[in-house]
């Protein structure tokens, strides 16, 4: 996790740094309805690379947001799922689906 310096002064920055990506958001959006594994978030997202994925979950994971949790089975389980802190960035991402529906259905 980011230490305050190292986070921009503007908050609206600060929010786009850690998670203005469109891979970032699209996971964040997945994750709002239900936990995910690995494979079935690359599926689900189309054009998405291994890596990117990977490096994605991974910052995410590191600032807080996301939470990995690996079952102890043979394969190993592991899943994604929103943190308390995640989970508080519902209404910003409910917010931009209502934006974006309205926009979508103003335009001809």
């Amino acid at each position: 996790m980011k230490t305050k310096d190292e986070l921009p002064a503007c908050p609206v920055a600060t929010t786009v740094s850690l998670i203005g990506s469109k891979w970032k958001l699209l996971i964040l959006r997945n994750l709002l309805v239900r936990p995910w594994r690995f494979n079935e978030l690359r599926r689900d997202l189309e054009g998405i690379s291994q890596k990117v994925l990977t490096d994605s979950l991974r910052s995410m994971e590191e600032d807080g947001i996301i939470t990995r949790t690996v079952y102890p089975e043979v394969p190993p389980r592991v899943e994604y799922a929103l943190s308390e802190l995640g989970e508080s960035m519902r209404p910003v991402i409910k917010a931009m689906e209502a934006w974006g529906t309205a926009y979508k259905t103003s335009i001809q």
